[in-house]
């Protein structure tokens, strides 16, 4: 499936091409929750890295969180780097050198309409504060950190796998 998406103010513009669409992985780790969780969580997909085409990218900042401290009291920070609408903050994608062929934009900034997800996970719920409800259906799959299902996993345990063509952006 072709995913398009762009940031508030309209700077940047991007597309890439995703076998897994549907927005049903619900993230409440404070680092989700802060940059891109307004209703408490973040909601995360995947797409092919190699297809990304961006247009606006000199209006892109990344970031990249701090996740502990290391031994020495020196900052550990993710090698994950989430980029951003330096114009108007809005959160676009994540790229993780770890899974360099993956592009894990965010939900929000999708503009294609998204499929709806017969079920959710909702994940990292050992970091959920208090005053963000927990709005969880009876086929939905709960996790106090991350489940080993991966978001293509899922996909294909739901039958919901997208073909993914080799056409142009």
């Amino acid at each position: 499936m072709k995913l398009q998406g762009s940031c508030h103010c309209g700077a940047v513009h991007f597309r890439l091409r995703s076998a897994h669409p549907y927005p049903f992985n619900r993230c409440y780790c404070s680092i989700c929750r802060k940059t891109q969780g307004g209703g408490g969580y973040a909601i995360n997909l995947s797409g092919q890295a190699a297809s990304l085409r961006v247009e606006g990218e000199e209006f892109i900042s990344v970031y990249q969180a701090q996740v502990g401290v290391a031994a020495d009291g020196s900052p550990e920070i993710s090698p994950a780097e989430r980029r951003f609408c330096k114009r108007c903050g809005s959160g676009l994608w994540l790229w993780d050198p770890r899974w360099p062929d993956l592009i894990h934009p965010f939900a929000s900034a999708i503009d294609t309409e998204l499929p709806a997800a017969p079920e959710h996970t909702h994940l990292m719920l050992g970091s959920k504060p208090e005053w963000v409800p927990l709005d969880s259906r009876p086929q939905d799959r709960c996790f106090q950190e991350y489940p080993e299902e991966s978001i293509a996993d899922w996909h294909r345990r739901v039958g919901l796998e997208v073909e993914v063509g080799s056409g142009s952006q």
